[in-house]
């Protein structure tokens, strides 16, 4: 509900150095992919938030075991700029 309601239609979003993805479309079907291999999820938690002008900064902690990458257990910075109250660009 969160995705379909702050993001924008051409939202780009990009992991580290990976080449962006754009469109609410594209990124729905990466996020569903990344979901659909987690074999067992232990948690996720919000530890810090910062917001500015148009531009929000979360810091996650995530526990969980990928089929792929195994376990995985680490902190990820996610910054989001915003324009019009949606989210139009996403980094982690």
């Amino acid at each position: 509900d969160a995705f379909e309601l702050y993001y924008d239609d051409n939202v780009t979003m990009q992991e580290n150095g990976q080449p962006a993805t754009i469109g609410k479309e594209a990124n729905r079907i990466r996020e569903k992919e990344f979901l659909n291999n987690i074999t067992e999820f232990r948690g996720a938690k919000v530890l810090h938030i910062a917001i500015g002008d148009n531009i929000s900064y979360v810091t996650w902690s995530y526990d969980y075991t990928h089929k792929e990458w195994g376990i995985r257990n680490y902190t990820q910075l996610s910054v989001q700029h915003w324009e019009n109250g949606k989210i139009i660009r996403e980094q982690f």
